[in-house]
């Protein structure tokens, strides 16, 4: 766990002499996601638009559309899945088709085809 401190003089702040620091943690978790962002920008993405794909739902967000979509992945590469079914649950596997890569092609956009 990576611990970050930071701490400032605030003039009449209440505290040891006007003094304060703010302790806050780096969960693993949090470092890893941060290093695997890191190299998809650096890598050529493993999927290309208008191809399908299969692969696990491995959770739900709204991403930035505000409507519920799947998220999986494709060698490690994040698919953000529109037009789900209402029944399908984390776990399934679906085969969707990829729309557009989203800035940084770290992401892509793609659509729901079929439960498998």
């Amino acid at each position: 766990m990576e611990l970050l401190v930071l701490a400032a003089a605030a003039g009449g702040a209440v505290g040891l002499g006007g003094t304060y620091a703010i302790v806050r943690y780096r969960s693993s978790d949090t470092r890893a996601s941060k290093q695997a962002h890191e190299a998809a920008q650096e890598r050529e993405p493993p999927v290309e638009v208008g191809s399908t794909y299969e692969f696990g739902v491995t959770e739900f967000s709204t991403h930035h559309s505000g409507d519920r979509v799947a998220v999986g992945k494709v060698e490690g590469f994040v698919l953000f899945v529109e037009d789900v079914p209402g029944g399908l649950s984390t776990g399934d596997v679906i085969r969707a088709k990829v729309l557009s890569f989203n800035e940084g092609r770290t992401s892509a956009d793609a659509t729901f085809v079929e439960s498998v």
